[in-house]
């Protein structure tokens, strides 16, 4: 399978696009509202611990009608409970402004700022939990504001007094990641080593494997260092930018050995099929896009412009590549189906049906529950516990990546040759009730 000039170039401007990227993953964050009238405009959650501290630094402020009741218009902290609560008091009309509920915190309003254009506040958050930072404009019909804001979140150490940028329940990352990336370092030394000793037997794919263990493990300790990183001074220091270009040809990588495994390329046949070529032309661009996707989703926070188009576009993205690595899984299966009825080596396709199988089985629990479980456990789990779906995820990328290696691991001898006659009349029988098995 030959990758002309063409695609690799457009692989190298998409890396570069990459890196082009803004480095502002972080919880340190700064946006632009220009001539903005809505009532309400999110900023930022996050988790404090009873140390936490706000840190809000408001320039270049412009109000369009500055003899209004200021004190209608500023910002506030809630959690999602509090917030569901305002919406009903507004709704029932005890409260015209959110910024008149007793379930809100105030952090500043702009009756304070006595014709200046800026300010600086710190605030300290002593009652534990998952905060929004929120901005209120109670004369949306009136007033327009333009205004660059800068915020910054983090908790202080209980002993020593450090800040701590990561939200409560997420400041283990750094270390769980490298942890993580440890364990494929290893991996790929036990597949280096199992290839060395077989390597009169081990074809093109098992080399792919390497370079997919190599690529995740990079790519965890990336990330590892961007936690860390952000954890310590709020700014990732452009591990982002290394985290992005490491995942993105991470996933490429893993959906492209999925359909190739699948195929049974080099290990069943030395060529793709033409419908085989398809399928990875349909999903190494779609992993292109979910990877920008998820680079604009990250930077731009759960409450950036076009955050939820984007996340959208995602989601939809990934489910179709999860749907598209299934069908060359498929047409294996259906082709060994064939064979076995037309070869007359009954006890070798059984063993490669079983395998198939079983892989088709593997891939389909793996994508149900990094996609579903997975965020289900995000959905349900307390703030302070938001790693364990992390660790679940991985866990479960883990799991997937030693079942396959084990698998389809390169064999000193072929088995398929050591069968005998009673064996082969047994399997014969077995692929009679193969035609049951419906996908």
């Amino acid at each position: 399978m030959k990758m002309g000039s063409s695609p690799c170039s457009f692989l190298l401007f998409l890396l570069l696009l990459l890196a082009l990227f803004p480095s502002s993953l972080s919880e340190i964050r700064f946006s632009e509202i220009r001539n903005d009238d809505h009532t309400i405009v999110p900023f930022d959650q996050f988790g404090f611990t009873h140390k936490g501290r706000l840190e809000l630094h408001v320039s270049k402020i412009s109000l369009s009608n500055s003899n209004l009741d200021l004190s209608k218009v500023g910002f506030f902290l809630c959690t999602l409970d509090s917030w569901l609560h305002v919406l009903q008091q507004l709704e029932d009309g005890e409260i015209r402004c959110a910024l008149q509920s007793d379930l809100v915190k105030s952090v500043y309003t702009f009756n304070s700022l006595n014709g200046k254009d800026s300010f600086n506040t710190l605030y300290s958050e002593t009652d534990a939990d998952q905060y929004n930072l929120v901005f209120a404009n109670c004369h949306a019909q009136q007033l327009k504001v333009t205004m660059d804001v800068k915020s910054a979140m983090y908790n202080l150490d209980g002993k020593s007094g450090v800040r701590d940028y990561l939200p409560a329940g997420r400041t283990i990352l750094p270390r769980i990641y490298f942890l993580l990336s440890l364990v494929y370092f290893a991996l790929a030394a036990l597949w280096i080593s199992v290839l060395y000793k077989k390597r009169l037997t081990a074809f093109r794919i098992h080399y792919f494997m390497l370079a997919v263990i190599i690529l995740k493990a990079l790519n965890l300790l990336c990330e590892a260092e961007d936690k860390s990183y952000i954890k310590r001074t709020g700014s990732a220091h452009g591990w982002d930018v290394l985290f992005y270009i490491f995942s993105f040809l991470k996933g490429i990588s893993l959906f492209t050995l999925i359909v190739l495994i699948g195929t049974g390329w080099s290990f069943l046949k030395p060529f793709l099929q033409d419908k085989e070529k398809k399928v990875l032309m349909i999903v190494i661009p779609l992993q292109v896009i979910a990877n920008i996707a998820q680079v604009i989703i990250e930077e731009s926070g759960p409450y950036g412009h076009d955050w939820v188009t984007w996340k959208q576009i995602f989601l939809l993205v990934d489910v179709v590549c999860c749907c598209a690595v299934l069908f060359p899984i498929v047409w294996s299966i259906k082709n060994l189906r064939e064979a076995a009825r037309t070869d007359g080596k009954a006890a070798v396709n059984l063993m490669k049906l079983t395998l198939f199988r079983h892989y088709y089985v593997v891939v389909i629990c793996y994508i149900y529950f990094t996609r579903v479980v997975v965020y289900a456990l995000e959905t349900i789990t307390s703030y302070r516990y938001s790693w364990t779906s992390v660790v679940a995820a991985e866990l479960a990328t883990l799991a997937f990546y030693v079942f396959t290696g084990y698998k389809f691991k390169p064999e000193a001898h072929n088995p398929y040759f050591v069968i005998d006659d009673e064996e082969e009349e047994a399997a014969a029988e077995a692929l009679k009730l193969e035609d049951e098995f419906e996908l």
